[in-house]
């Protein structure tokens, strides 16, 4: 790898966005990698200092940016750090821009990070233009990308043979952003939940990615997915920092999923997610030779992991072929641009 930094631009300025750029200029002064652009179609943030936006006392020296095909042939960015939606139908094109530029693409789209069986065509199309400029596109985050999919994985690694993996993870909404609230319903009725429920958009998106994206990287062909999500429902009242849900009011989700395999149930995936959610953690269970439990009390906090997944992930595309690829097709992943404790 070149002792150059290298160069990223942040695509898409939410709260996830934000965040990794804020995390990306933290880290420059480690000479390993370097914030040169922003890009957002918001108008109340196009024209302003990225310092600005992230409440920094100094300026930073990039200016929010509309135009992104200008930003990436004016910066030449060696990757794009993409942030801005779960769903790979509404903005494809864009990581296609980038890949036409020669850019590297690590997004957080959710079904992203596997997308071949919701959008066959979208997914052979990103991968012929991402080999015929040579770059890398991929989706990652917490979850798809690291807690219920990529940590299994690794969690097989020591074993001989697997019959079957179990993941579950518990998440307490309170203490995440205002849209993952209200992504999940919290605070909403049971009704409203049932009609949202039906638009096939509301909850977590990414628990049939990560399943696929497990049974995928084990070479298990599945003959069937069978999928719930249900509401975790409040039984007292809960303040976030956002919203009060109150007793009996919808307090986010309980999202599963089952995979099964000549008719046997080889992989399940359990997700709950809602505000004040009692003993948080993530957990994977393998059956086989060993079997493995790994836990991880308290949970892994999405925001913070996600941001990391993003800006770890940018060494590994650049070590990786080109074409869109999926976390299990990429070197494991690890803490980049970090600076050890002194002795």
């Amino acid at each position: 790898m070149s002792t150059a930094p290298i160069r990223v631009v942040q695509y898409g300025l939410g709260p996830i966005g934000l965040e990794t750029a804020r995390a990306v200029l933290a880290k420059q002064d480690t000479g390993h990698i370097e914030l040169v652009g922003a890009i957002d179609i918001d108008p109340n943030k196009v024209g302003k200092d990225l310092g600005e936006l992230l409440g920094l006392e100094a300026p930073t020296g990039i200016t929010v940016e509309a135009d992104a095909e200008c930003v990436l042939q004016e910066r030449k960015p060696a990757v794009a750090l993409h942030t801005t939606s779960s769903f790979l139908s509404t903005m494809y094109e864009q990581l296609v821009l980038c890949a036409r530029q020669g850019v590297h693409v690590v997004s957080s789209t959710e079904e992203l990070a596997y997308p071949y069986d919701r959008h066959p065509e979208i997914a052979r199309r990103l991968d012929e233009v991402a080999r015929e400029h040579g770059v890398v596109i991929v989706g990652t985050g917490v979850n798809p990308g690291y807690a219920m999919d990529t940590l299994a994985l690794m969690a097989t690694g020591v074993c001989t043979d697997v019959r079957t993996i179990r993941v579950e993870r518990v998440v307490d909404a309170g203490g995440r952003r205002l849209p993952l609230q209200q992504k999940v319903g919290a605070g909403i009725t049971a009704e409203a939940f049932a009609e949202r429920k039906q638009t096939g958009t509301f909850g977590h998106i990414g628990l049939r990615e990560s399943a696929l994206l497990i049974a995928d990287g084990l070479g298990w062909p599945i003959d069937d997915l069978q999928e719930t999500l249900e509401p975790m429902m409040a039984d007292e009242d809960v303040k976030t920092p956002f919203l009060t849900v109150r007793a009996g009011q919808v307090a986010g989700i309980h999202h599963a999923i089952t995979a099964y395999a000549d008719g046997q149930a080889v992989l399940s995936l359990d997700l709950k997610m809602y505000v004040g959610a009692k003993d948080p953690k993530d957990a994977v269970y393998v059956e086989g030779t060993p079997p493995i439990s790994l836990v991880v009390e308290g949970g892994i906090f999405g925001d913070t992991a996600t941001v990391a997944m993003l800006v770890n992930t940018v060494p590994r595309v650049l070590e990786a072929t080109p074409g869109l690829k999926t976390m299990k097709d990429l070197a494991v992943p690890r803490a980049f641009a970090t600076r050890p404790l002194a002795s």
